[in-house]
């Protein structure tokens, strides 16, 4: 089981595209961040609830992790934790390596399910100027590859700050890669 460390954590309950850190969020089973505006059984993301408000919300937390924090800024951007509208920022942990439905246990009491990729939008670029490319490059076969992060449901409700420790719990095998979600 590998293991990481929340470095930050962020919420905001208004729909905009960064979040304010804070010392403590509580996630909420079935639903998201408590005060967070993407909180809910349902989606809550604008664009997604004008396709189907109906449909279960799979992006319940966002998690981004703090290296690409680190690799923005070689490249010359100017990216802190919350600024991309993670709820939780990690460091120490291969977010973007993990399969579906990876279980990450943070702190003593809240349990996420990973379930995908966060698809980033042009939305980005108003925040800084080519960002959205340096988050989505191409590998050598043209892909995308998709760098800003993953979404995830809560499990177990639980407080979460930063410091606190990240437990990882794959699932049995075979494993499903991240898409987008």
């Amino acid at each position: 089981m590998q293991a990481g460390r929340v470095s930050a954590v962020s919420r905001d309950g208004a729909h905009r595209f960064s979040k304010d850190v804070t010392d403590v969020v509580t996630l909420l089973a079935g639903l998201g961040v408590e005060g967070d505006a993407h909180a809910g059984s349902t989606v809550q993301h604008r664009s997604r609830v004008a396709a189907d408000p109906t449909q279960p919300n799979l992006r319940q937390v966002h998690l981004i992790h703090g290296e690409l924090h680190e690799e923005l800024r070689r490249q010359g951007f100017e990216v802190g934790p919350g600024q991309l509208g993670e709820n939780i920022t990690t460091e120490g942990l291969d977010l973007l390596g993990l399969p579906r439905g990876t279980r990450l246990h943070l702190g003593e009491h809240a349990v996420l399910e990973v379930t995908g990729l966060r698809n980033p939008c042009a939305q980005i670029n108003a925040f800084q100027p080519g960002l959205l490319k340096a988050l989505t490059p191409r590998d050598a076969e043209g892909g995308v590859v998709r760098k800003a992060g993953v979404m995830s449901i809560v499990v177990r409700s639980g407080p979460v700050r930063a410091g606190d420790r990240i437990g990882v719990e794959v699932p049995a095998q075979p494993w499903e890669a991240l898409q987008r979600v």
